[in-house]
């Protein structure tokens, strides 16, 4: 089984903060949210970024595509609060320092997958401690994973997908997943069994409400992501309390 605590901040924390900025990530940890999960894409000069969305518009006071500026000129715009876009070693020192686990989703424009998962990977292996808990790295692209198998073929993955892909079983085969992450509206205590008598993980996004995150965590699931720890983390089961002695 890997690794992972029951709760994983989404974007940090992401309800309270301005989303994958390290105000967000700092955040998390105060609530005392064990880890935490960001997005990865690349900027015009080929620097891995932490950013969901494809373009400016929704989260910066910037427009366009991430993908068309440079780090300087995204370091200009406005993340939210006076915030910046931090860059991934922005994010994985604050994660060191604060002792956070991490979940590095790889979120590459077409035609980038495998370069963004490959310069992504080989900054976060240069600089995550050998002494923590790998970091989980998950994609919604097959090419991502497959590029993260050949650089980091000791981490784990997780396959993203919205609803189990009716040919699951040969995928997470393929790129050697460990986890599958997925939309938890769709996890019923079937679908949950039997993902994990594959052997597999079962993570589900997006839980906002502590009652349906207790579902979840009794039907099986190992972990949700959330946007609001801050109501998920008073009260934790033990998992929390097992996992900080792994840090």
């Amino acid at each position: 089984m890997l690794p992972l605590p029951p709760l994983i901040g989404h974007r940090g924390a992401a309800g309270l903060a301005p989303e994958n900025t390290l105000e967000s990530f700092a955040l998390a940890a105060d609530l005392g949210c064990p880890m935490v999960e960001f997005d990865v894409r690349l900027s015009a000069d080929r620097v891995p970024v932490v950013f969901h969305d494809d373009t400016l518009d929704r989260c910066t006071d910037g427009s366009g595509p991430v993908a068309a500026l440079t780090l300087a000129q995204l370091k200009r715009l406005d993340a939210g609060g006076g915030q910046s876009i931090p860059t991934l070693t922005e994010v994985l020192a604050l994660c060191r320092d604060r002792r956070l686990a991490v979940n590095i989703e790889i979120k590459p424009d077409v035609g980038a997958e495998a370069e963004t998962a490959r310069l992504a990977l080989e900054i976060a292996g240069a600089v995550w401690p050998t002494d923590r808990p790998l970091p989980l790295v998950s994609s919604f692209s097959h090419r991502a994973l497959a590029s993260a198998r050949q650089v980091a073929p000791h981490w784990p993955r997780g396959l993203l997908a919205e609803r189990l892909p009716k040919n699951w079983r040969r995928l997470v085969d393929i790129y050697e997943c460990k986890a599958l992450n997925l939309d938890h509206s769709w996890l019923t205590a079937t679908r949950v069994t039997e993902i994990k008598a594959a052997g597999l993980a079962v993570l589900a996004y997006t839980v906002n409400r502590r009652s349906r995150a207790e579902m979840l965590w009794f039907r099986g699931v190992l972990a949700v992501f959330s946007d609001r720890p801050d109501l998920l983390v008073r009260g934790e089961h033990s998992i929390v309390m097992n996992f900080s002695r792994l840090r």
